[in-house]
């Protein structure tokens, strides 16, 4: 089985492409289970933030497990999805807190679009069973992403103990890296409340002569 990759661009050269996603694949569609997000969304924070145009990276675990909600970026759900997941709510309330905005969905393709990649680790989950698919071998994908990535300057956002557990395979340079406590309801009065990451990131794009970006877009 050779998945279609004609939409990603310059990940596609990833070795992960061509040595683990035919079999990551062929596992997925032999689960019988019912797999989300699906399969024509699982690679779409690829597709839709190119790795020449990614500025800022954001590493979410694997994607929600409760049908309609995911589609394929971390922390984004679906614009009809109501009400929206806990963590992503806690993102919104800092954005308000942050910057005074406030969001109408918790579709994040408009970040995305702006060089906002947002990767899952695993980009696969069975129907409610969260995780369920952190064995495959999917997390190869976000170590070589954040290698390549980090060739150039970059901000990434790292959330809670497994995003910051990844930060070894970001290259040295001139980057943004921010690390707090995970917007879940379990953690983020740990300090991910008031640690403003939206305003931060702005501030360091503009530093870099960069346009910044448009958290209600």
């Amino acid at each position: 089985m050779t998945p279609d990759l004609s939409d990603l661009g310059g990940w596609s050269k990833l070795p992960f492409f061509a040595e683990r996603y035919p079999a990551i694949a062929e596992a997925v569609a032999e689960d019988p289970r019912d797999i989300l997000p699906p399969a024509d969304q699982r690679l779409a924070a690829l597709s839709l933030t190119p790795s020449e145009a990614t500025r800022v990276v954001i590493l979410g675990q694997d994607p929600y497990p409760t049908p309609g909600h995911a589609h394929g970026l971390a922390f984004s759900v679906a614009p009809d999805v109501r009400p929206l997941p806990r963590s992503l709510n806690n993102i919104f309330k800092e954005l308000h807190g942050d910057l005074g905005v406030e969001r109408k969905t918790g579709d994040l393709r408009g970040w995305a679009r702006q060089g906002v990649l947002l990767l899952n680790t695993v980009l696969s989950v069975p129907a409610g069973d969260a995780n369920g698919h952190k064995n495959l071998g999917w997390q190869q994908l976000a170590h070589e992403v954040l290698s390549l990535t980090s060739q150039r300057p970059t901000a990434y956002i790292l959330w809670g103990k497994q995003a910051q557990g990844l930060e070894k395979y970001i290259q040295p340079g001139d980057h943004l890296i921010l690390r707090t406590a995970h917007p879940s309801p379990l953690s983020a009065r740990r300090g991910f409340f008031g640690s403003r990451p939206f305003s931060t990131v702005n501030r360091w794009l503009a530093e870099q002569g960069q346009p910044t970006i448009d958290w209600n877009a």
